[in-house]
């Protein structure tokens, strides 16, 4: 493969500050520390399963809550993938992945297009999960969404919350896994860029 898939990406304001690197080409090694437990659980989960080398610092207003530490994370992540990915020549572009947790099931399909655009179908019984709001999580996928350019349709059944956030993390993850595999030289797409 000649081109290196890496990013590094920081992002400072007056709430968060937070700096990501992704290798796309790892071996799903993470070292994260965001100062929400389960959230640092979903993102760890994401680059094992993704394959993804990923390491996350980030701190911010965990004394309002963690509104605004997730959502820039999902930025920043989103904005690491895009750099990482460049003009993604070669890509699958599509990935989709069924993942099963329990009693829970996850369903992701991505298409890296350069449009964003999220629908999530998921239903929390709990507001937070720990120290982690359940809200969140759409937040977070369409933050990433949109900083990444990619079209994705996430639903999730069950009937416990955290048996459902980590099965989207790891669907998401599949989904990624196989739409960034490097398939060729061509750009796949009518345009001619994605």
């Amino acid at each position: 493969m000649s081109q290196i898939r890496k990013a590094s990406v920081s992002r400072k304001t007056k709430e968060t500050d937070i700096t990501i690197e992704i290798n796309l080409d790892g071996s799903g090694k993470a070292a994260i520390d965001t100062g929400i437990g389960f959230f640092d659980h979903m993102l760890d989960a994401f680059a094992r399963h993704s394959g993804y080398d990923l390491t996350v610092k980030a701190v911010g207003d965990l004394h309002v809550d963690g509104h605004h530490l997730v959502e820039d994370a999902g930025i920043v992540l989103g904005q690491a993938m895009a750099e990482a990915l460049g003009d993604k020549r070669g890509i699958a572009r599509f990935g989709e992945a069924r993942i099963p947790m329990d009693e829970a099931l996850a369903e992701v399909a991505v298409d890296i297009s350069g449009r964003s655009f999220l629908v999530m179908k998921a239903d929390f019984y709990a507001p937070v999960i720990g120290t982690y709001s359940t809200q969140m999580t759409k937040h977070f996928f369409e933050s990433l969404a949109s900083a990444a350019g990619i079209n994705m349709n996430m639903k999730v059944e069950g009937d416990n919350d955290h048996h459902k956030t980590e099965a989207l993390f790891k669907a998401f993850a599949y989904a990624m896994k196989r739409a960034t595999v490097i398939e060729g030289q061509e750009i796949k797409s009518t345009k001619g860029v994605l």
